[in-house]
């Protein structure tokens, strides 16, 4: 009966650290099938929209089944929470995300991901979600944790070293995709500002959760109305047919990946993260998506690898074992 109920203590405390490792592994396989059709002409709030629409329709059998009986909890204040998520957290966030992505390359936006953990702790901060405790052990392993968040970010993006290939050059071309014009400055500039709205929307998911605790609903809202604004932002950028046509191809299978896992089911498990570990919790874990997609990246699409990038993988896995903690 003890050694049974240490391997159950074990597992319930081991839970939030699997679900964050399978929110980034889920992360990993978005980035890259969403570089190589982005890459190929896929217009972004076309696979925004098709996105979220499949990520509402998995949610929504969840939502009716596990939380029947909410709708006395629905009112205009609400929605207006659901609607400051899904337009801080989907449309700008991940509106700059693909963008930045599509100008620059899959490791190098990723890196941007690692300044989330620190912006995510200041707001905590300033918004009194958290407090600093620098009297505290937890208190300076947030503080170191947010210096090599910075840190790492900044060498990576300042200093790039000797270039290696993990494949030899004269396999690149089997798996190599149309490469887009780089523009590196506009991408750049896109990948902060989906940094600030990706920490702003951990926030938001704090707030959202205390007065409306149902993530299944939460999520499928938050999809439904990410979907709807845009398609009509979209629409307003580009009608042709040829922006918004599905075929059966690799476009649909990404569609159908990032709507069921790296949407419907992430939000999910960071909902479930935010709500018992707190709001800078989840953020922690995104150097690990660095570290996975600059090695399939190099693997599968022959992109190079410098110094600067695998030393940021080392801050990365020194950063999310002080997050364990």
């Amino acid at each position: 009966m003890e050694a049974g109920g240490r391997v159950k203590k074990c597992f319930v405390s081991s839970q939030a650290v699997m679900s964050m490792l399978m929110v980034q592994v889920m992360a990993t396989g978005m980035q890259l099938l969403s570089k190589i059709i982005l890459n190929n002409g896929t217009f972004v709030l076309a696979l925004m929209t098709y996105r979220h629409v499949v990520a509402a329709l998995c949610m929504a059998p969840f939502a009716f089944y596990f939380e029947r009986g909410i709708k006395s909890k629905m009112n205009w204040s609400v929605f207006f929470w659901l609607f400051l998520n899904s337009l801080s957290g989907i449309l700008f966030a991940m509106g700059l995300f693909y963008y930045g992505l599509k100008y620059t390359t899959a490791t190098y936006a990723v890196n941007f991901l690692n300044l989330v953990p620190i912006v995510t702790f200041v707001f905590s901060i300033i918004f009194r979600l958290e407090k600093l405790g620098l009297s505290t052990r937890a208190g300076k392993i947030k503080i170191s944790g947010a210096i090599l968040c910075v840190s790492g970010a900044m060498l990576a993006c300042l200093y790039k070293g000797k270039t290696f290939h993990l494949i030899h050059k004269t396999l690149q071309h089997h798996v190599q995709v149309n490469s887009s014009v780089a523009h590196m400055a506009r991408g750049t500039i896109m990948l902060i500002g989906s940094c600030l709205c990706y920490s702003l929307w951990y926030i938001l998911q704090a707030k959202l959760l205390k007065v409306f605790p149902f993530k299944y609903h939460t999520t499928m809202i938050t999809c439904f109305l990410a979907s709807i604004e845009s398609a009509v932002i979209g629409l307003c950028l580009d009608r042709s047919s040829a922006a918004w046509k599905l075929e059966w191809n690799l476009q649909l299978l990404t569609i159908i990946y990032s709507g069921s896992l790296a949407s419907a089911a992430t939000f999910c498990l960071i909902s479930w993260a935010v709500v018992r570990r707190g709001p800078s919790y989840p953020p922690m874990f995104n150097p690990l998506t660095l570290i996975f997609v600059a090695v399939l990246e190099a693997l599968i699409l022959g992109a190079e690898i410098t110094v600067g990038t695998a030393t940021l993988n080392k801050y990365g896995s020194e950063l999310v074992s002080r997050s364990l903690l």
